[in-house]
């Protein structure tokens, strides 16, 4: 989601994703990429320079993914409600 602002390398989106592992977010950079829905462009320099993009499929994605997660915002009450029920019984 953070993509859907532009273009960004590793640092930037590590700072606005919080409570992620370095480790985990570059798992899932790879798999995001390797399902067309980010673009890794790499800069042949010290240190390394790698940018990150969405691809056409990733913005068409990310409206969903907005739209979900701004649900789920709007909705969070009832869904910890069904929680706490589910969990009583």
């Amino acid at each position: 989601m953070v993509l859907v602002e532009g273009t960004m390398r590793f640092s930037e989106i590590r700072k606005k994703v919080n409570g992620v592992s370095e480790k985990m977010l570059a798992q899932t950079l790879q798999g995001l990429e390797t399902d067309g829905f980010l673009k890794r462009k790499s800069f042949p320099v010290v240190p390394p320079h790698v940018e990150y993009s969405l691809t056409p499929l990733g913005e068409e994605v990310a409206v969903h993914v907005i739209a979900l997660a701004d649900w789920i915002e709007s909705n969070l009450a009832r869904v910890i409600e069904a929680r706490n029920n589910s969990a009583h019984q």
